[in-house]
């Protein structure tokens, strides 16, 4: 006993024994062949289902009788380690490319586990099929199963890009990968640019194949992080949930709808991390979270409170939630059955190395069966051209062996061919056989000679290579999931805002908020309106404008100034809703309050604001003299003592102006008569007012266009544009409306097609939409009619327009 004890070094056997685990790890457990992309464990569950005949075409199979057969024959580490690995080849939001078409409970991405292997069922996807094709023509090496009872693939043949298809997960020691899966469309896209030179430049490859594509979709901020693992094989992807701000047309309130998230992302978990920053005021506008997911996809909805900017409540989430999350990229695979970081260029070379290297195993196989045949067939035609002689010989001998030994004699034959004859059926004696034997003979040279070509000639094997991935490529290939946004900035809220018109409302006491179009039903002239702001007494509508979601408001003040404001910054209300005042968003100086406003998408050159007081001075300056206000915002104009601005409008220089004033006169003269100021500067005398009379409205106009006119009273009409005489800018004007007790002063004037609808607002809050060719087109020295049928010690405080131009309302001023 004592003989065969040895005394060894601890520090020698902790060191031999963890290299040799840390091995074992690496190579048979851990990470993927940079050739088929399956660790150990997969490529043994799609042997099996190989073994067992269960094709894409076949019925399924319990999953416990797989499981049982991997870890009997393969893999010897438990079925508990093999379902879990089956199990994920199954979920469609693991794998790209599914590998394993499952039948029952395989888990979902709110973390469940499978059910258990008594009760699902699975067999192979016919991609799966894909990567065992040829693998009984000796395109890959078998080596011995762990107890030398059988033999297993040490790759599979794979046709089928399957490492950067469905990318890899895993955690060996001292080292990890995690290779991002691909678009298969777009992989092989990229992998005939590499066929056609193996020298291909990286920015080919990155156009080809733009990026990862995740089976959960979501988005990409950012290529750097793609350049560099393309490059390196190391990088760090910026991930975000796909998400978009809708209105719910039940209450009008603003929902953050998620439709997707990132990949590896459990959403239950994620509900509940958001849940738990409500719960704990560290996200405060949100007032209820449900998950709406079905079948049909991702739904995730947040309700938001009354006063709550959705665009803040989302960057809130991508900062406190994995909605937002890194992707650290390491393209680690076995090259050789050694461990390596590899660009991903390299990664793709290795495929096809190894696709050139299965095409010429299987040529060989191919052409030794095909000369083997053609052996026999040669033997048959020099038997049937001497069949009597030959049936004299068999019919004389008196053993089996005789007979073949008389053969190989008297014909020349070799004794694969004369066994061949002896064993041949007397059927294949007749005319008709004897045709098929020559043409498979026939067809066998070909082939032969086909294949010989194969085996000398590149180009031919590249051929093959390719029309092999093409055909992956037409049967499989689907659309992009993930969206790649080539920014590496900060990322534009604009992004995830649906963009819609909205009817912005301003009071006098300066509350302002935001519906959508859709909420205010287009009603006939008369009508009585629907609550458009919940008021007090004293307050009341003062501004309507329209604008988009994605616009700018420029805010300018009763003093002067410009403020810079985005639409889906401002609260969204319910119809009946004061909003927020609007302090609150901008810095607006006491005694001031907001006089106009122009929504703006861009600030581009040769573009014009003009700007009029209520004393009738007008102002023209570059729309790009407006592009970055500052926090307490910029003189537009400076103004008169007592006097205040009243109306804005844009314009591309070319254009009319017209003003309106309160006791119905109006005046239109070219805009060139006014040439382009200073932002500073005071303006112009654009209109001669009479005694008690103010501007109430000014309009940029072209001829042929109509003007619209509305009164206190809630009357209103039409007139042509060509009705009132061109004249100088600073005259007097002519009547635009006759003013009397019955129609009131006038409150607004508007420039309108036939095709717009326009927004009447009343002192108490009421609104009413009609289309603009419901008001009757009538002179210019008119009362006009009745508009909107009023409440006692009601009046019309504000007149807005709804443009159409083909793809749905857009902003006025545009």
């Amino acid at each position: 006993m004592a003989d065969n004890l040895r005394s060894v070094s601890i520090e020698q056997e902790m060191s031999t024994s963890f290299m040799d685990y840390a091995m074992s790890v690496i190579i048979s457990r851990a990470l993927p062949d940079v050739r088929d992309g399956l660790k150990p464990v997969q490529r043994r569950i799609l042997t099996t289902l190989h073994d067992l005949g269960l094709t894409h075409t076949k019925a399924f199979r319990k999953c416990a009788k797989i499981c049982g057969d991997v870890s009997g024959n393969y893999h010897p580490h438990g079925e508990a380690v093999v379902y879990p690995a089956l199990a994920r080849l199954a979920q469609d939001f693991s794998l790209r490319a599914l590998l394993v078409d499952g039948q029952g409970n395989f888990g979902s991405v709110d973390g469940d586990p499978p059910a258990a292997m008594r009760y699902t069922e699975a067999r192979m996807t016919e991609l799966a099929e894909n990567l065992l094709v040829d693998i009984d023509k000796e395109t890959v090496d078998f080596v011995p199963n762990y107890d030398n009872t059988r033999t297993e693939p040490a790759v599979l043949p794979a046709r089928v890009p399957n490492l950067l298809l469905n990318g890899s997960t895993g955690i060996a020691v001292g080292m990890a990968t995690n290779i991002p899966p691909h678009n298969l469309g777009e992989l092989v896209d990229a992998l005939i640019l590499l066929l056609d030179d193996e020298k291909t430049p990286p920015e080919k490859i990155l156009r080809a194949m733009p990026g990862p594509d995740f089976p959960t979709g979501g988005i990409i901020y950012g290529k750097k992080g793609i350049r560099d693992y393309y490059a390196t094989g190391r990088g760090q992807l910026q991930l975000r949930a796909k998400a978009v701000l809708e209105v719910d047309a039940r209450t009008g309130r603003q929902t953050i709808v998620v439709t997707e998230i990132p990949y590896a992302l459990n959403k239950a978990r994620l509900i509940e991390r958001i849940a738990e920053l409500v719960r704990d005021q560290k996200i405060r506008e949100i007032s209820d979270i449900r998950d709406e997911s079905d079948r049909k996809g991702m739904r995730i909805v947040m309700e938001l409170k009354r006063d709550a900017v959705g665009g803040a409540v989302l960057n809130q989430l991508y900062k406190h939630t994995q909605m937002q999350m890194t992707f650290g990229v390491i393209l680690l695979a076995l090259v050789n059955n050694q461990p390596r970081v590899m660009g991903i260029q390299d990664m793709m070379v290795h495929f096809l190395r190894f696709r050139r290297e299965v095409v010429l195993r299987r040529s060989r196989y191919e052409l030794r069966k095909a000369e083997e045949r053609a052996h026999i067939l040669e033997g048959y035609r020099i038997a049937l051209d001497k069949i009597d002689r030959v049936i004299a010989l068999i019919r004389k001998s008196r053993t089996a062996e005789a007979a073949r030994d008389g053969l190989m004699a008297n014909f020349g034959l070799s004794q694969i061919q004369a066994q061949a004859i002896l064993e041949m059926r007397l059927q294949r004696l007749t005319g008709l056989e004897r045709e098929k034997i020559e043409e498979e003979y026939a067809e066998l040279q070909k082939a032969i000679a086909h294949l010989r070509r194969v085996l000398v000639e590149r180009a031919l094997q590249t051929q093959i290579i390719k029309d092999e991935i093409l055909e992956i490529k037409k049967k499989f290939a689907d659309p992009r999931r993930t969206e790649i946004v080539d920014e590496t900035g900060e990322i534009s809220l604009e992004d995830m805002i649906v963009e819609e018109d909205m009817a912005v409302t301003i009071s006098n006491t300066g509350y302002i908020k935001r519906n959508a179009i859709s909420l205010y039903r287009s009603q006939r002239r008369g009508g009585k309106g629907v609550i458009g702001m919940g008021t007090k007494e004293e307050d009341f509508v003062e501004a309507l404008f329209i604008a988009s979601t994605h616009d700018y408001l420029l805010i300018f003040t009763s003093k002067g100034r410009c403020h810079w404001l985005k639409v889906h910054e401002i609260p969204q209300a319910g119809r009946a809703a004061r909003g927020k005042a609007i302090v609150n968003l901008l810095q607006i100086g006491p005694g001031e309050s907001v006089s106009a406003v122009l929504a703006v998408r861009k600030f581009e050159p040769d573009r014009y604001i003009v700007m009029a007081t209520r004393q009738g001075v007008l102002k023209k300056v570059e729309l790009t003299s407006f592009s970055h206000p500052r926090a307490g915002g910029i003189i537009a104009i400076s103004l008169d003592q007592g006097d205040e601005l009243i109306g804005v409008g844009q314009t591309d220089g070319t254009r009319e102006v017209f003003i309106g004033t309160r006791l119905g006169k109006a005046l239109r003269f070219p805009e060139a008569k006014v040439r382009p100021m200073g932002r500073t500067a005071r303006g112009v005398r654009g209109i001669s007012l009479g005694k008690g009379d103010y501007v109430v409205g000014m309009e940029i106009v072209a001829p042929g266009e109509v003007i619209l006119t509305a009164t206190e009273m809630g009357f209103g009409k039409r007139s042509p544009v060509d009705d009132y005489r061109v004249t100088n800018r600073g005259g007097k004007g002519v009547i635009n409306m006759k003013v009397t007790q019955k129609n009131g002063p006038v409150v607004g004037v508007r420039r309108v097609a036939d095709e717009d609808e326009i927004m009447l607002v009343t002192t108490k809050g009421q609104m009413i939409r009609l289309p603009a060719k419901g008001v009757r087109l009538i002179g210019r020295a008119t009362q006009g009619v009745r508009l909107i049928d009023l409440h006692e010690g009601d009046k019309v405080a504000a007149l807005g327009r709804i443009e159409e131009n083909g793809n749905g309302a857009v902003p006025e001023g545009k």
